[in-house]
């Protein structure tokens, strides 16, 4: 059983890699954690929920935004993890890729924040964290990233909308903009060429994101914030 002092963390994208990094990172923490993602399993740990859903249907982010206020009582945290990637040249993007891709980065970030900032200013305070891409800062010719630029730059300018927009009234909205991490996405077949668009010649781990979201939640006065995480591409090269 949660305890009424205990915080609570919603986390999107959970059932693996980063997402499921993120939702370790916050039960050690002392959090109880609502964890969604289309695949995700149910969890021995009575103090982590699990919802499944896609996210950028609408009607998922109100069942995890519920849940969350009816099991434990409040939401401190959101962790707008869950994205998607398709590179393609920009002419040869379908219209199933825009959707999907949109539907994800941005329909996914919509509801579920706007559920979870309506809660946290009942309760006096929160924070919002998106995960981005350093692309959005730092354009690559040898990835093509239309629609992650287009979707995930636009959470980057959400980010500090929202920061301003209740800074006044204890909402905190951050975000941390990734270089390429290994995770299981990536075929470690290809981990040296990705390694490579690195300036510090290595890809990221899941515990150098998991170690900047931390951060940012135990640091008060830090809202607006765009950290990069990227192996300095976002410096140039």
């Amino acid at each position: 059983m949660s305890t009424p002092d205990q915080k609570v963390a919603i986390i999107t994208g959970a059932s693996q890699g980063i997402g499921a990094g993120l939702v370790e990172a916050y039960r050690k923490l002392g959090y109880a954690v609502v964890a969604t993602s289309r695949g995700i399993a149910p969890s021995p740990d009575p103090q982590v929920l699990t919802v499944q859903g896609d996210i950028a249907d609408p009607a998922t982010a109100e069942r995890v935004a519920g849940v969350a206020i009816e099991r434990f009582g409040r939401i401190d945290t959101l962790v707008n993890n869950a994205g998607i990637f398709v590179a393609k040249p920009f002419t040869e993007y379908t219209r199933q890729d825009y959707d999907t891709v949109t539907g994800i980065n941005l329909n996914g970030f919509f509801r579920i924040t706007q559920l979870a900032v309506e809660q946290m200013l009942r309760q006096g305070g929160g924070h919002v964290v998106q995960i981005t891409t350093s692309l959005v800062d730092h354009a690559n010719s040898a990835v093509a990233s239309v629609l992650a630029s287009l979707t995930k730059g636009g959470l980057q300018s959400a980010t500090k909308a929202l920061a301003i927009e209740y800074a006044t009234r204890g909402v905190r909205s951050n975000a941390v903009s990734l270089g390429i991490i290994k995770t299981p996405m990536h075929p470690a077949d290809y981990h040296d060429t990705l390694a490579a668009l690195h300036p510090v010649g290595r890809m990221g781990e899941i515990s150098d994101i998991v170690d900047a979201v931390t951060y940012l939640e135990n640091a008060p006065f830090v809202t607006g914030e765009i950290l990069h995480v990227d192996g300095g591409q976002s410096a140039g090269h």
